[in-house]
């Protein structure tokens, strides 16, 4: 008697399995990276867009006889549009962060601090905060900056060590 086993040319489940594992890997290496890849262009972007900021207030500050604009509550000043090219003002890289414009007076030493900031929370305390290596103790005060003039610093009414992160200092 013969017997009729055809030998099959198709997968087994097990090889299948293999490969399904073999493709999970890699993909979730792939997603890694792209994570990485935009975190990095984020915190770049927010580099770029900081400078673009600073002298846009210089221009500003020079066509008004070398008066600052007024502090502004998690926005840019009015009229600096105007030195600043197009673009969606005042959002910053990160999801709901925005930019802050600060000119605030110390209030134990009474200098001037000039500074843009990058805020992660809203007015009402909803935080969405980077999950990144130098915002893990971040909180409704913390924010990335970028300083003009001053003793610069997360928020005004917090200690110059309350978490942040200054882009230039």
């Amino acid at each position: 008697m013969k017997s009729k086993i055809k030998s099959g040319s198709g997968f087994t489940l097990i090889e299948l399995l293999v490969v399904m594992a073999i493709i999970g890997i890699l993909s979730s290496v792939v997603l890694l990276s792209l994570n990485r890849a935009r975190s990095s262009a984020s915190f770049a972007r927010a580099k770029l867009e900081f400078k673009s900021i600073a002298t846009a207030i210089e221009f500003y500050t020079e066509d008004n006889d070398g008066v600052f604009p007024a502090d502004v509550n998690r926005s840019l000043p009015p009229g600096l549009e105007t030195y600043l090219s197009g673009g969606n003002w005042p959002n910053a890289p990160w999801p709901n962060g925005v930019y802050d414009w600060e000119n605030w007076t110390d209030p134990l030493g009474g200098e001037d601090i000039l500074q843009i900031s990058i805020r992660f929370c809203t007015a009402v305390g909803v935080c969405n905060i980077p999950n990144e290596e130098w915002a893990t103790d971040f909180d409704y005060y913390s924010a990335v900056y970028y300083c003009i003039q001053g003793a610069c610093r997360s928020h005004l009414s917090k200690p110059i060590d309350h978490p942040g992160y200054c882009v230039n200092c």
